[in-house]
């Protein structure tokens, strides 16, 4: 009785009084404005000769706002005949319309006017309430598709629609992986930090120090010539001392190369797992995760040998004006004396050679000037190992990670396809649920506004 949609039957019998109906005051109780009740008054051909309940069916006694309505129902004596309905609507109508207390009111008595009065008042409340029923109805159905977005519309089963699907879902993944590379999303930053702190900090430690000590430099130098002593400059040593150095290189190079790689691994799974579309198919993601981490080793091979190939063509031509510089530095801050001092010739070549090779001033500047062009060349790699590594392995995997994976989903059999896009049971279930909730509101949808229109 407490629902608004609700319409309240106030019945009472004739014979009692209405002041004191049990069910006028229930029906007040949860309906006070009266909209949704309708006095019904029964009993009335056995109330006491010379009494009439005309005041209450005119609304006099108790006023509501719907008429009230006077029945007569079949007796026990009609019951114990088992009188049909027909027959006692019947012999109501001729109670009415030839009673001298209710003969003026005959058109509106009776239980078949009660049910014609409660159907008219039922189409009009749902007349009142077709719009909210059918904004309830509507926003019900965008949950339900709303959710059907969410957990996947049905599969295909025409091999061409699935392989269509299967390429829709790598797209939806390659565009969140691209996404955290360019800084739509995070993650793609580290990337620059393998450049900015790993590698520099790398190139930092490397032990420049112990391998351009006196008596390692000493000792290269030594051994470069053999037996036979250098004429001018040890040029051997240097370039063997040089060689020693860039090959250090190679380390922290491998590492970016490897960091670099470990960073898009690691995109390539937060990708998988943050792209809706394909939580639904673990199979295809299985998948997908493996070809794009085969992509990924590729692009880590290409640039280990590109990066390696960066440090050893450092060693393969040296930069001569370098060296040149480096010599002619210390000749512009001589003075004449000392030019002429060194234009003399040594009165002991021997001595003076064999002195070089063991005259500690003379291996200091050696490895002084090795450090120098060791420090340019880490400036030169500092710059061109972050080029060599995103050009091998960053741009290589926003342009053609699954360009593999496509290639070889396009030559599967509908099977093998299948098998891709399979799904978890619980979810299928699902799915099924809501597909016949959704059926069902929009069958009850188009069924109001069929009625609405009539």
């Amino acid at each position: 009785m407490e629902k608004p949609n609700c319409i309240i039957l106030a019945i009472s019998p004739a014979n009692q009084d209405i002041a004191t109906s049990d069910a006028i005051k229930l029906a007040r109780d949860v309906d006070p404005s009266g909209e949704r009740t309708f006095g019904v008054l029964t009993k009335l051909d056995l109330m006491d000769k010379g009494t009439n309940a005309v005041d209450v069916l005119e609304g006099r006694a108790y006023r509501l706002q719907h008429p009230w309505v006077g029945i007569v129902n079949r007796s026990q004596a009609d019951i114990n005949k088992n009188v049909d309905m027909i027959l006692a609507r019947r012999k109501e109508r001729e109670y009415f319309e030839t009673s001298p207390d209710y003969g003026h009111l005959a058109s509106r008595m009776g239980s078949e006017y009660l049910a014609k009065l409660l159907s008219e008042h039922l189409e009009l409340v749902i007349r009142q309430r077709i719009p909210s029923i059918i904004a309830l109805i509507n926003k019900t159905i965008d949950e339900l598709n709303a959710e059907l977005d969410r957990i996947g519309r049905p599969i295909a089963t025409d091999g061409g629609a699935q392989l269509y699907m299967i390429l829709e879902l790598c797209r939806a993944f390659d565009r969140v992986f691209k996404e955290h590379l360019d800084g739509g999303r995070p993650g793609g930053d580290r990337i620059f930090g393998v450049f900015d702190n790993q590698l520099p900090a790398a190139l930092k430690k490397l032990p420049f120090d112990r391998y351009l000590s006196l008596k390692n430099v000493q000792k290269v130098v030594t051994e470069a010539d053999g037996y036979q002593p250098h004429l001018i400059a040890p040029e051997q040593g240097y370039r063997r001392l040089i060689d020693g150095a860039i090959s250090y290189f190679k380390g922290p190079a491998e590492a970016s190369v490897d960091a670099v790689h470990y960073v898009l691994k690691e995109l390539v799974r937060k990708s998988i797992a943050e792209t809706q579309e394909l939580k639904r198919f673990p199979s295809l993601q299985t998948d997908i995760a493996t070809a794009a981490n085969e992509s990924l080793e590729k692009f880590r091979d290409e640039s280990r040998k590109t990066i390696l190939r960066l440090v050893e063509m450092e060693s393969s031509y040296l930069t001569a004006d370098f060296f040149r510089k480096l010599n002619a530095e210390p000749e512009k801050n001589l003075n004449p004396s000392d030019k002429k001092k060194n234009a003399e010739p040594d009165k002991n070549p021997n001595q003076s050679h064999t002195g070089d090779r063991l005259n500690e001033s003379y291996l200091r500047r050696i490895g002084s000037n090795v450090n120098a062009y060791i420090a340019m060349v880490c400036d030169t790699l500092r710059n061109t190992i972050p080029k060599a590594v995103v050009y091998c392995q960053v741009k290589e995997a926003k342009r053609s990670l699954l360009t593999n994976f496509y290639a070889q989903v396009g030559s599967r059999e509908k099977e093998r396809l299948s098998a891709m896009l399979d799904e978890d049971p619980q979810l299928m279930d699902r799915r099924i649920q809501i597909a016949k909730r959704l059926e069902l509101y929009i069958s009850a949808r188009d069924d109001i506004d069929a009625v609405c229109w009539k």
